[in-house]
């Protein structure tokens, strides 16, 4: 009581309308204090788990997997519960039908001898599953969890328990009912779904969904029916929202990444886009160039499905879409040249009879010199030929409805940055000058700089994609997808150049060097850090900035973890290219009531081989950082949301006691 004391009649009187407003949902003291004591139980849980990851580039299953095992927490929670009364061989085997219920209850079905012996089993195991991964959530958040169809039956078994003398019978009972009726299998695959979905509170997604590859539109599919998640966009990501908004530049680098790393399923498969025009081109204009520089890589994947014949079509179909990017993007440079990107206009500086390029580096041979499309007098004007397919590229691009449904969920959960529980998260950089302070970047004319620099980004993204946008604003705005792929101060790329050209025509690796923007080196600093995290205003004494972006060479001995913990970089290398590079094939940051754990993932094989025979993926966990006390839902930002609810009903309610808002009897 003492503390409604400090509503004064001011307050209440500058408060009067959201009163009257909050008093048509709590129209009386019991219901307004019966709220108050909901939400105080609320604060009082414990913080939900979150996961974050990064730069998963189209590798659907590893990425599949590490949802469905929680980044390996479901394994150490069925371990924690079952560890002293199961073997190793049959948690494994449980966790593997928790991960993938309906192939492995079809495997199990052919092999067991007494499936409603299984199935009491294996209902009684999941409950308690169910029952520990729901632990810290209200009753209210376990409900929407649960399927519709079980939703009561499986509320029933989670509050009540076959060691209660008492309900013993009526708990033995519902399960085997549940088996007698037929429904064991699907109540079984609802469970686990609940499980895997209780055990991840929030994801947070920090870019580069596409690209190199083969499921990036699986994912997207599988992140379209997600409960809880939010994207901050990468470089590869918003070159494809790029593609789906009809720019041609990025249309073309789409195809070329994907023609490079033979990933054909997402543009063919996921999102139906033709490309016949491109493959009567390639093969009519470069018929008799082996286009040997152009060669996909393939990487160790055996498996690819491809004939000799299908590699070389995809060599000069390779070819024949970067001359069409080189030319694109240089034109766009020429219409743009307040964006500095002079530097790739490359095309005029080319003498085809020399085979020679001239830059301002100095003179230097071309690998390969067949240009059979470029005109020396124009040399950025596509031909006849390239236009038409240019022209029909971007219809299949604006036409597809899959790509444009994904998009709109990219942009309905996404931005170039997010805040979380004190944590700043973007994908890739934050413009800086050499020395700290933040840089200016132009942008039509404007200069903006942190914060600022990114909501602009935000606009122009979904500018681009809003019917009710200027004509003028939104056709800029679809071109600066390009500059936010590869502009030198695009907080999505931040380097001085993207040497695409030089890395396929010139040896000398002096012309393939692209120089960082100096937030890659002064990120280090935790001085530097905590000036970005005051910049978005990050408050409290544990905040973080979680980047993706720069694959971690973990293998080498580079620590994820930089700034004296102030910035987290989690791009581990999902994607099979970087596995070289990194030693690993993924980081999952995860946050929960303790504080943060880093688990680095060992390459996983196949879906197939997790249902057949239990396999897993391997992961390591490293403490980063451990909370002094456990935190609960007041210590997030759902909780700062929580309590400002509680102070305005705590105001109502002095109100009501003081006669300024008169009660009313509850509908």
């Amino acid at each position: 009581m003492a503390n409604i004391q400090k509503y004064k009649k001011l307050n209440l009187e500058n408060d009067r309308r959201v009163l009257e407003l909050l008093s048509q949902t709590f129209p009386n003291i019991s219901a307004a204090s019966t709220e108050i004591i909901n939400l105080e139980a609320i604060l009082n849980l414990p913080k939900g788990t979150e996961h974050f990851v990064a730069d998963l580039h189209g590798e659907y299953e590893a990425f599949g997997h590490t949802l469905r095992n929680a980044s390996g927490n479901i394994k150490r929670k069925a371990t924690e519960l079952f560890g002293s009364t199961m073997r190793d061989s049959e948690i494994k085997e449980l966790c593997s039908l928790i991960y993938y219920p309906k192939p492995k209850l079809e495997l199990i079905k052919e092999t067991e001898s007494d499936l409603v012996d299984f199935y009491k089993i294996t209902l009684n195991q999941l409950v308690k599953m169910v029952r520990t991964v729901s632990a810290k959530y209200t009753r209210s958040k376990v409900r929407k969890a649960l399927p519709k169809e079980y939703a009561y039956i499986i509320e029933e078994l989670l509050h009540e328990t076959p060691d209660d003398s008492k309900k013993t019978a009526y708990f033995n009972r519902i399960i085997e009912t549940i088996i007698l009726t037929g429904r064991a299998e699907d109540f079984i695959v609802a469970m686990c779904h609940v499980i895997q979905r209780l055990s991840i509170d929030q994801l947070h997604v920090l870019g580069d969904i596409y690209d190199r590859g083969p499921g990036a539109h699986l994912i997207m599919d599988l992140l379209s029916g997600y409960p809880n998640f939010d994207i901050q966009w990468g470089n590869h990501d918003i070159v494809w929202m790029g593609a789906a908004a009809g720019n041609p530049c990025c249309i073309a680098n789409v195809l070329r990444m994907s023609l490079r790393y033979a990933n054909m399923t997402t543009l063919e498969d996921g999102y139906g886009i033709n490309l016949v025009p491109l493959v009567t081109f390639a093969m009519d204009t470069y018929k008799d160039d082996p286009c040997s520089r152009f060669a996909p890589k393939l990487g160790d994947n055996e498996e690819n499905g491809y004939s000799h014949r299908d590699l070389q079509m995809l060599a000069k179909m390779h070819k024949a879409i970067s001359v069409i990017q080189f030319k694109l993007e240089g034109a766009m440079a020429g219409r743009h040249p307040d964006w500095g990107m002079e530097s790739r206009r490359l095309l005029h500086l080319i003498d085809l009879e020399k085979g020679v390029i001239n830059l301002p580096e100095g003179r230097f041979n071309l690998i390969d010199s067949n240009f059979p499309t470029i005109d020396p007098a124009d040399p950025y004007r596509l031909s006849s030929e390239e236009e038409d397919i240019v022209n029909k590229l971007v219809h299949s691009f604006l036409v597809s409805d899959k790509l444009q449904s994904h998009i709109r969920v990219m942009i309905s959960h996404g931005a170039i940055y997010g805040v979380y529980n004190g944590n700043l998260l973007y994908h890739a950089s934050m413009p800086l000058n050499q020395d700290g302070t933040l840089r200016e970047v132009a942008i039509a004319g404007e200069t903006f700089t942190g914060k600022k620099l990114f909501e602009r980004v935000n606009t122009l993204v979904r500018a681009a994609f809003n019917d009710d946008s200027d004509s003028d604003e939104k056709s800029f705005a679809v071109d600066y997808f390009w500059y936010l792929w590869c502009g030198p101060d695009s907080p999505l790329f931040d380097k001085s150049k993207m040497a695409t050209f030089e890395r396929y025509f010139i040896d000398d690796p002096l012309t393939h060097k692209e120089i960082k923007g100096h937030y890659y080196t002064l990120r280090d600093t935790p001085e530097i850090c905590d000036m970005i995290l005051d910049e978005f205003g990050v408050k409290g004494m544990h905040r973080h900035i979680i980047n993706g972006h720069v694959p971690v060479k973990a293998g080498s001995g580079e620590n994820p973890i930089k700034a004296g913990g102030k910035l987290m970089v989690i791009d581990g290398g999902f994607s099979k290219a970087y596995h070289h590079t990194t030693g690993i094939a993924g980081y999952t940051l995860v946050f929960h009531s303790r504080g943060f754990e880093l688990v680095a993932h060992e390459p996983f094989t196949t879906a197939k081989n997790a249902v057949l025979y239990g396999t897993d993926i391997v992961s390591t966990n490293q403490i980063v950082e451990l909370s002094a006390h456990r935190m609960r839902v007041r210590d997030t930002d759902k909780g700062a949301v929580l309590q400002s609810q509680i102070d305005e009903l705590m105001e109502l309610l002095y109100a009501y006691r003081r006669g300024y808002i008169h009660e009313r009897s509850s509908n």
